[in-house]
């Protein structure tokens, strides 16, 4: 049996009626959708957020996270993907969802509950260009923000804390660097991103452990320093360890 579940039922008027409630379907659906896009970057070893300036009401004029209602013929990540695009000119990226908000009154056009994804990008290979309604784009200093539109603030916070738990289990930080690396550029950027300090000597002993970096036959170029030598992350390797059990883990003691 299941009569604890609400049946559809065709009235007289030819509306789908709840039976629990005796509502119409159609006035139940009173409701957005909306996703919001938490872009990181990183340049001269500090993490940035990718804001849009608003060209459209509510908040004209103010800063807020890439983002727009879903479409009705769209998939959600489809959905998020396009938005980040017509919005800043951004595509093929990295993004993942990471978290749904949905306060009352988080909109003040009406009830919208938002999906969020963050993404990773090597912001220095990326020039976003604002279309759409939105007025301009401008990566900013995580730790220097300007007041957010709607609940971004909250929704950016959560972003970063989210990549701050992933980067120490998962990878990803990777596709912030460059595709070849130091290991003293590497070492800054999980510093940056979690916001403590590592020994150097733990930090490069724990992640050459892994056997998840190739040594490349190059050192840097055009440095004022000993040119260091190069490496590059190994996502094949890092997959076949996986399915050998193989657990990522950045925490260094």
């Amino acid at each position: 049996m299941i009569s604890y579940l609400a049946k559809l039922i065709m009235s007289d008027t030819n509306k789908f009626f709840i039976s629990e409630n005796n509502v119409p379907l159609q006035e139940s659906f009173q409701f957005g959708l909306s996703v919001d896009c938490v872009v990181f970057g990183y340049h001269e070893e500090r993490v940035r957020v990718l804001l849009i300036e608003r060209d459209a009401a509510p908040y004209r004029g103010s800063w807020a996270l890439p983002g727009d209602l879903v479409s009705l013929e769209e998939d959600l990540r489809i959905s998020a993907s396009s938005i980040l695009t017509k919005l800043t000119g951004l595509k093929d990226i990295f993004m993942e969802q990471f978290f749904t908000f949905g306060t009352v009154d988080r909109h003040p056009a009406g009830r919208v509950a938002t999906v969020a994804y963050y993404s990773l990008v090597k912001s220095d290979n990326y020039e976003p260009v604002a279309s759409s309604w939105a007025k301009s784009t401008k990566w900013f200093d995580i730790d220097d923000l300007p007041d957010l539109a709607f609940d971004h603030e909250i929704i950016l916070t959560k972003g970063l804390r989210t990549l701050q738990r992933r980067v120490r289990y998962r990878p990803v930080g990777f596709e912030l660097l460059p595709n070849k690396f130091t290991l003293l550029e590497l070492h800054n950027l999980y510093e940056a991103l979690l916001g403590v300090k590592f020994d150097k000597p733990n930090f490069r002993k724990k992640i050459l452990s892994m056997d998840l970096l190739v040594q490349l036959d190059e050192l840097q170029a055009n440095v004022s320093h000993r040119p260091a030598k190069l490496f590059r992350f190994d996502e094949k390797r890092y997959k076949e360890l996986r399915k050998e059990g193989f657990a990522f883990d950045i925490t260094v003691k």
